[in-house]
């Protein structure tokens, strides 16, 4: 048995980097848990690594999808958990590295995604959105399930709109289908390592807001402005995550460029935040900080990922 590594914490934190640099190291193959990154043409607003990053070591669910087509929890659960079979079947170590809370707790617990959805219930709430806004939808939400409404933020219309469905499909809410609360977290298996990256608050937003700066020298703008022009709709979920709908914005003249990069950054330092409380909450984690420098940590990291392979052998 090959131990599982999983990697998270914020953005801009050093994932990529310590997660190819692990693989080197101990012959790992890397599964990316972020949500946007999966699909193509989508590279620079979604910090994909590099054509050159994905030549050193095997990368899977980078590139694997049309921005039209959908990818759900279910589908990361499942493709990944085949994944990780497949890549200890060949003799390597499966290294799942992204900052995607949802994806990496479903990865690790017992979320239940049986239940089949509804094209047209999701089409409804979403015209209920357009009409009436985020926050008239969330508070839709807060009258049939305040557990999963107090989880999610008002902008996170395809997880609301996900929960509304779930009660109208089954008339439960999603949090009582859940096979576990959300601050109960069960022993992990011994083969799996934990590690989660952090660094002082100040060092982070730093990382972020020149990541921003680079993202649009790179060219955020006008990579996004070729996706619309191919076709792809503005309202599609993959042009509605961070860095895409700003670009929008700006390319739509409702912001200047320098307003445009303002709010970029503000809204990813947030982002941060709440992937910080969302992480936080879970004891299973092995926190190291990057300020004592990546080789340090890396180190440790190889150290505990060869004692979890002779503990588990």
């Amino acid at each position: 048995m090959y131990p599982l590594v999983v990697i998270i914490g914020p953005t801009g934190v050093g994932k990529t980097a310590l997660g190819i640099k692990l693989a080197q190291t101990i012959g790992g193959e890397i599964i990316s848990g972020d949500s946007v990154q999966v699909y193509q043409k989508l590279d620079i607003g979604s910090a994909k690594p590099t054509a050159e990053e994905l030549q050193l070591v095997p990368h899977h669910l980078i590139d694997c999808l049309d921005p039209t087509e959908p990818f759900t929890v279910a589908q990361f659960k499942s493709q990944a958990t085949s994944l990780i079979a497949e890549i200890r079947g060949r003799g390597h170590v499966p290294i799942v590295v992204g900052g995607t809370g949802l994806y990496i707790r479903s990865l690790l617990d017992p979320y239940d995604f049986s239940q089949q959805g509804s094209e047209e219930i999701r089409g409804q709430w979403k015209e209920f959105a357009t009409l009436h806004g985020n926050q008239a939808l969330h508070r839709e939400l807060e009258k049939i399930d305040p557990v999963t409404a107090e989880s999610l933020h008002p902008n996170n219309v395809f997880r609301i709109i996900r929960a509304l469905e779930v009660f109208e499909l089954t008339g439960k809410t999603l949090s009582s289908q859940r096979q576990f609360r959300d601050d109960e977290y069960q022993p992990l298996d011994p083969s799996i390592v934990y590690i989660g990256l952090t660094a002082p608050r100040d060092v982070i937003y730093e990382r972020i807001n020149q990541r921003c700066v680079t993202m649009l020298s790179q060219g955020l703008i006008e990579e996004t402005l070729s996706l619309l022009k191919s076709g792809y709709a503005q309202t599609l979920k993959p042009l509605q995550s961070i860095g895409y709908r700003h670009a929008i914005w700006f390319l739509n003249g409702k912001a200047t460029q320098p307003e445009m990069l303002r709010l970029l950054q503000r809204d990813t330092r947030h982002f941060a935040k709440r992937q910080f409380t969302w992480f936080l909450r879970d004891p299973r984690i092995s926190w190291y900080d990057i300020s004592n420098q990546l080789n340090e940590v890396l180190k440790i990291v190889v150290q505990t990922c060869r004692a979890c392979q002779t503990n588990v052998i």
